[in-house]
C-alpha cells in the first residue's frame, strides 16, 4: 500500500524525521518497502503567471507568452501548449534550470533558445515534463492562489515522501492511512487525531429496499440515497493529488470520493445509479449461469459460490469485489445510492482470482474490514459528496445480521516473558496492550483481552505475545547466546549421505535435475498406475494438480524438453520426495496423517551409451547399461534383478531390484505406448530406487589373505532354455555344503545348437531342441590346506546332483 507521509502526519505526527518514521514502522511490523519523494529532483522551476499570450508570427501552433515569475520584469517564452492563455499560473523553468532526466538518463538543461525567429527565455512545463504524471495534454495549471515566483517544490509539496508498505495478510487493520497512524501512535506514544465525521442533515426519509438473504455472506449492510448530485463536478485538486500519490488515478468526482475514503479509513464502498436499480436490492449467493458485466468491461458467469448484489431483474454487483456496468454512475446520473457493507472474509477469499483480476476492495475484504464503521463511512462519503457534488441526503438504512464474535484471548505473563526472552512484568504487558487501545481484564499473572472489531488477527495467545514484543521494541530485546551444548550430528558409518549419493550418480555420467512435486494427473495413471493421487486444493497451474508418487514423469519431461532442443544425449537423475496414500501414517512433526512421503532416487539414460567418440558406431543405451549403473550405485551391496511388470516400463524389458530379499525399486525400458505418446525417437532407460536402500552401506570386514592356492573346476550342464543365470547360481550356492569349500562360481559360456532347416536339432553335442549348455567355472579353497581331488570331487558331484534336482540339469557329455 502506498500513501504520502504528509497524509499520515495529519493523523499522527511524532517528532521523527522521515527516515526515523519509516524505521519505526518497519520495526513495528509494518515494513516500509520503499520511501521516495513525490517528484524526482529538479531545480529553478517556479510559479509563473501568463500575462500575455499572442500568436507566433511564424508558426500556427506556437504562442509567444509574457510570463511574470516575480523578478520585476516579464519573461518572453515561446510555448506550444493548447491551454496557454492569459491569467493561468503554471510551472516555469528558468534559464539554467535542470528538468528531470529523460529516456537517455541525462537531465534536461534549459537555455536561451530561439524558436522560429523568436527568443525564448525559459520553458512552461506540463505534468509529464516534471514527471508528476503521464498527462502531457497541456500545461500543468496551478491553483489561483499559488504565489508568483514561489519554488514549485514548496508550492506543490513535492518533497513529500511516498511510503510503500509491504503488509502481511494478518495486518488488514493497516490497509488505510488512519490504520497505519493508529499503529504509529501506539509505537511512538504520539497523539492520534481521529478523523472528525459529523452527521449529515437528512432532507428526506426514503430508503431503498434491501434484503440480505445470506448472512454468512454479508454480516452488515448499510446504505443511503442521495438525490440531486452533479456528477460532472470536478474533483478538488487536493483530492486528485492525494489519490495520485496513493497510486490511484482520478476518474470522476464520485469514484474519487469512494476511493479516497477507502484509503483514508480502510472501508471499501460502492455507489450505484439509483434510477437504474429495478425495485430493491437483494444480497445473495449467485445462481449457476447468471452473468454480470463488470465496471472493467469484462463479462463473467457466476455460480452458487460467488456472492452478488442483484435487483429484481439481474445481477448488479460482484459482492465485495467490483460493481456492475448496468448501474454505474455516468454524467447523466442525478440520484445515487451509497453502499458500505461488511462481507465475511471467507466469502470473498479467492473469488476475484477465479476471474483473473484483483481489486483494492477485494484485497481488503478478504483480509477483514472493521464491521463497526459502515455507518461512519457512509456519513464521511456523504459529507464529501455534498461538499463537492451537491445534493440532498436521505436516511441511512443499516441492517446488522451476523457480526464476528469477539472471543477473549488470555495472555499468561510468565509465558510471554519466556517466549520473548526477557523479563517482563504484568505492568509492562498491560502498558503495551493499552497503547493499542485493547480492552482487557487483569487477573493473577494473566491478562484477558477482548479483540476490537478491526483486529481480525488476535486469535490465540501467541498473537498477544507478538503485540507485546513489537511494542516493547525488537531492538530492545536482549541478545542471549544459546546455553545448550552444540554437537555435530555424526552420521553412522553404515549410512552414506544424500550428497554422496548425488556425487556417485554424477560420477556415472548423469546430471542432476530438480523438478516440481506437482505433476499432471494423467502422469500418475499412466506411469505409476495411481488412480487416486493426492490432489491439490489450489494448484498453481492446471497441469500441476496432483502430488507425484513417482519421479519417472518428471525425468521424462526433462528428456522431452532436451530432445525438442536437439540434445543428442541425455542422462539425468533426481533425488526427490514422492507422496502416496497410506492410512497407517500418523501426524507427527515430520509427517502428515494418511500420506507416506519417502525419498527416491531415479535416473534416465537416452542416446549414445558412451557419449561422443571417434571410433566405432554410436550405440544407444540399453537395459544392461542402466543395470550396470544401478549395480555401481549400490556397490558394495549385491542387488539381484527379477523380471517384473510396471506401468511405465516395457513388459519384457523391466526388472525389479532386490537387496537382501527386499524390493527396493525397478529398472527397465520405457513402455512403447508411452514412448509413442511422448513422441520420443527411441525409448529411454529408467530406474527408480528407494533412497534409504541406496544410502545403506555395509561396513567392510577385514579378511586374512589365503595361505593356500585355490583350485578350479569347469563343468558344463545341459538345461532347459528357460533356465536363467540367477536360477543356476542359486542352485550352485545351495549345494556348497557346510564345509564352505566353494568360494565362487562364474558363468563363462552358453552354447545353443543350430536348428536344422527341417526344424530338428542336430545330434551334435547331445542337445535337443529347447535346450542349452551353460559352462561354469567353480573355485574351491580351504584355510586348512591345499585341496586334493578326493576333497574336490564330492563337492563337484554334490553341485551337479543339486542342479539335477532343482533345474533338471545333466552333465554335458
Amino acid at each position: 500500500m502506498q500513501f504520502p507521509e504528509s497524509w499520515l502526519r495529519e493523523f499522527c505526527n511524532p517528532p521523527l524525521t522521515s527516515e526515523q518514521l519509516a524505521e519505526t514502522l518497519t520495526m513495528g511490523g509494518f515494513e516500509v518497502e520503499e520511501r521516495k519523494p513525490a517528484a524526482p529532483p529538479f531545480t529553478k522551476i517556479v510559479v509563473g503567471e501568463i500575462k500575455e499570450a499572442v500568436q507566433h508570427p511564424n508558426a500556427d501552433k506556437l504562442r509567444v507568452c509574457q510570463v511574470d515569475v516575480g523578478q520585476g520584469s516579464l519573461l518572453n517564452i515561446v510555448c506550444g501548449a493548447p491551454n496557454a492563455r492569459v491569467g493561468i499560473k503554471v510551472p516555469c523553468a528558468l534559464v539554467g534550470a535542470e528538468l528531470p532526466p529523460g529516456e537517455d538518463g541525462e537531465p534536461f538543461l534549459i537555455k536561451v533558445g530561439k524558436l522560429r525567429g523568436v527568443e525564448s527565455f525559459g520553458m512552461l512545463c506540463s505534468a509529464r515534463e516534471l514527471q508528476l504524471s503521464e498527462d502531457h495534454g497541456g500545461l500543468l495549471e496551478l491553483a489561483a492562489d499559488s504565489p508568483v515566483g514561489g519554488d514549485i517544490r514548496e508550492v506543490l509539496n513535492l518533497d513529500d515522501a511516498l511510503l510503500t508498505l509491504k503488509l502481511t495478510p494478518n495486518l488488514a487493520h493497516g490497509l488505510s492511512v488512519y490504520g497505519v497512524a493508529r499503529e504509529l501512535a501506539a509505537l511512538t506514544r504520539a497523539p492520534l487525531q481521529t478523523p472528525a465525521v459529523s452527521q449529515v442533515a437528512t432532507a428526506f426519509t426514503d430508503v431503498l429496499p434491501v434484503k440480505v438473504e445470506a448472512p454468512e455472506l454479508c454480516g452488515r449492510f448499510s446504505g443511503r440515497i442521495v438525490r440531486g448530485v452533479n456528477t460532472k463536478a470536478a474533483t478538488p485538486a487536493w483530492m486528485v493529488e492525494r489519490l495520485a500519490r496513493c497510486g490511484q488515478r482520478s476518474v470522476t468526482a464520485l469514484v474519487d470520493i469512494s476511493n479516497y475514503v477507502m484509503f483514508e479509513l480502510g472501508q471499501p464502498s460502492h455507489i450505484f445509479d439509483l434510477d437504474k436499480i429495478h425495485g430493491g436490492l437483494t444480497v445473495r449467493w449467485g445462481k449457476a449461469g447468471e452473468q454480470l458485466k463488470l465496471l472493467n468491461g469484462n463479462t463473467i458467469t457466476v455460480d452458487e459460490k460467488v456472492g452478488v448484489i442483484a435487483d429484481e431483474r439481474e445481477v448488479e454487483s460482484l459482492a465485495g469485489i467490483m460493481g456492475g456496468d448496468a448501474t454505474s454512475v455516468t454524467d447523466d446520473t442525478q440520484n445515487i445510492y451509497v453502499e458500505a457493507a461488511f462481507w465475511w472474509p471467507e466469502a470473498i477469499q479467492g473469488r476475484s482470482r477465479r476471474f483473473n483480476f484483483n481489486t483494492d476492495a477485494g484485497h481488503r475484504f478478504e483480509r477483514g474490514v472493521d464491521p463497526s464503521r459502515t455507518v461512519q463511512v457512509i456519513e464521511r462519503i456523504t459529507q464529501l459528496i455534498i461538499d463537492i457534488c451537491g445534493g440532498q441526503a436521505g436516511a441511512i438504512d443499516d441492517q446488522t445480521l451476523r457480526l464476528p464474535e469477539a472471543r477473549p484471548v488470555t495472555l499468561r505473563v510468565a509465558r510471554a516473558a519466556r517466549v520473548i526472552g526477557m523479563p517482563l512484568s504484568q505492568a509492562d504487558c498491560v502498558a503495551a496492550l493499552k497503547r493499542l487501545g485493547l480492552p482487557m481484564e487483569e487477573g493473577e499473572g494473566t491478562i484477558r483481552v477482548t479483540p476490537p472489531p478491526h483486529r481480525f488477527d488476535l486469535l490465540i495467545e501467541e498473537d498477544l505475545i507478538e503485540e507485546v514484543a513489537r511494542l516493547v521494541g525488537y531492538n530492545n530485546l536482549p541478545t542471549t547466546p544459546p546455553l545448550a551444548p552444540i554437537t555435530a550430528r555424526v552420521r553412522p558409518e553404515v549410512q552414506r549421505g544424500r550428497f554422496d549419493v548425488r556425487r556417485r550418480v554424477a560420477a556415472l555420467g548423469y546430471q542432476e535435475t530438480i523438478n516440481f512435486s506437482f505433476v499432471e494427473a494423467h502422469w500418475e495413471q499412466d506411469l505409476a498406475g495411481n488412480a487416486n493421487p493426492i490432489k491439490l486444493l489450489n494448484p498453481i497451474a492446471s497441469q500441476m494438480s496432483v502430488m507425484r508418487s513417482s519421479l519417472l514423469g518428471s525425468l521424462l519431461q526433462v528428456l522431452k524438453f532436451n530432445i525438442d532442443r536437439k540434445a543428442p544425449r541425455v542422462r539425468v537423475f533426481e533425488l526427490g520426495r514422492v507422496f502416496r496414500r497410506d492410512d497407517s501414517v500418523a501426524t507427527t512433526d515430520s509427517t502428515v496423517k494418511g500420506i507416506h512421503q519417502p525419498m527416491r532416487v531415479a535416473g534416465l539414460a537416452w542416446g549414445d551409451a558412451e557419449g561422443s567418440r571417434w571410433q566405432g558406431k554410436a550405440q544407444g543405451a540399453d537395459f544392461f547399461d542402466i543395470k550396470g549403473d544401478v549395480e555401481a550405485l549400490l556397490a558394495p551391496l549385491l542387488p539381484t534383478f527379477e523380471p517384473t511388470e510396471h506401468p511405465a516400463l516395457h513388459p519384457g524389458r523391466a526388472a525389479r531390484v532386490r537387496v537382501d530379499g527386499c524390493d527396493i525399486g525397478v529398472v527397465g525400458e520405457l513402455h512403447p505406448r508411452w514412448r509413442q505418446k511422448w513422441e520420443l525417437p527411441q525409448a529411454p532407460m529408467l530406474f527408480e530406487l528407494d533412497l534409504d536402500a541406496v544410502t545403506a552401506r555395509p561396513l567392510p570386514v577385514a579378511q586374512p589373505v589365503p595361505r593356500h592356492q585355490a583350485v578350479e573346476r569347469d563343468i558344463a550342464v545341459v538345461v532347459a532354455e528357460a533356465v536363467t543365470h540367477d536360477a543356476l547360481m542359486q542352485a550352485i550356492a545351495s549345494a556348497s555344503g557346510d564345509e564352505g569349500l566353494l568360494q565362487g562360481a562364474n558363468l563363462f559360456d552358453i552354447y545353443r545348437p543350430q536348428v536344422a532347416r527341417d526344424g530338428a536339432a542336430p545330434a551334435a553335442g547331445g542337445l535337443a531342441q529347447g535346450e542349452k549348455s551353460m559352462a561354469v567355472r567353480l573355485s574351491f579353497q580351504s584355510d586348512a590346506g591345499t585341496l586334493t581331488d578326493e576333497q574336490i570331487e564330492p563337492a563337484v558331484r554334490a553341485i551337479i546332483d543339486q542342479l539335477g534336482v532343482k533345474l533338471g540339469a545333466r552333465l554335458r557329455g
